[in-house]
């Protein structure tokens, strides 16, 4: 009998796991494309001298590749 429960309590494990993987790909895909995208701007801001132009610039980049990658996270779990 408590094998039984096992087994049938695997796959929920499995789909919460797997639910919550995908969840946390998505959080770190955002927070690393904004990331890359103030750096990218901070370090050519800084090379360059236009101070807070290249940082806005790139955060607005950094922010559309998020979205453009949450759509295709969320295209290629269908």
């Amino acid at each position: 009998m408590a094998m039984q429960q096992n087994k049938d309590k695997q796959p929920k494990n499995s789909e919460t796991l797997r639910a919550l993987s995908q969840v946390s790909q998505i959080g770190v895909t955002m927070a690393s494309s904004v990331f890359i995208g103030v750096l990218l701007g901070k370090f050519l801001d800084n090379l360059l001298g236009t101070s807070p132009w290249l940082l806005l610039i790139f955060s607005l980049l950094g922010a559309g590749a998020a979205i453009k990658a949450l759509f295709n996270i969320s295209k290629d779990k269908k």
